[in-house]
């Protein structure tokens, strides 16, 4: 069940998850994995498994980069759900739109997505999974390899002729 959680994250691609009902288990790790996350604000979130005698703690794993030790042991050990409002007050989703808007709203965040230069995108998340583990300073040395790669990018030209030509940019993924 881990598997998912590190095929996610070494896609290429981000992931979106479009949250309805209920996300609970590997379902709330699922959310929780995902790079971006709408939810529909009747859908509710949890890490429910201690209800049964067992533990959530590999959907924990992907909660625990954005939320404190307290939240993250009341999560996994109270067995609780959260509502949608909380889930993205302490974001775990990025959006809460109503139920019937679901996938037309998450559909336009892909396509958002979508019209930036695909290579990017994947380079952003790509640096995003390699400096989040990485002491501070490291980080910025990442930072600096990343961005003289990316200046260099026919994407980046075009971006930037497309800008001052006030057009949107071609993107050829290179």
């Amino acid at each position: 069940m881990d598997q998912m959680y590190l095929t996610i994250a070494s896609m290429g691609k981000p992931v979106i998850a479009m949250v309805h009902g209920y996300a609970v288990a590997n379902g709330a790790g699922l959310v929780a994995a995902a790079d971006f996350a709408i939810m529909a604000g009747d859908a509710k979130l949890g890490t429910t498994a201690i209800n049964v005698g067992l533990l959530c703690t590999g959907p924990i794993i992907p909660m625990s980069y954005g939320l404190g030790k307290k939240k993250i042991l009341e999560m996994l050990l109270s067995g609780d759900m959260i509502d949608a409002k909380e889930a993205e007050r302490l974001g775990l989703v990025n959006k809460v739109v109503q139920a019937e808007k679901l996938e037309e709203e998450t559909l336009a965040f892909a396509q958002k997505l979508i019209s930036k230069s695909p290579l990017a995108v994947q380079i952003g998340k790509n640096f995003y999974y390699q400096m989040i583990d990485m002491p501070f300073h490291q980080r910025f040395a990442l930072n600096r390899e990343i961005m003289t790669r990316l200046c260099t990018t026919e994407d980046a030209q075009e971006g930037v002729k497309a800008f001052i030509e006030k057009r949107q940019p071609v993107w050829k993924g290179k």
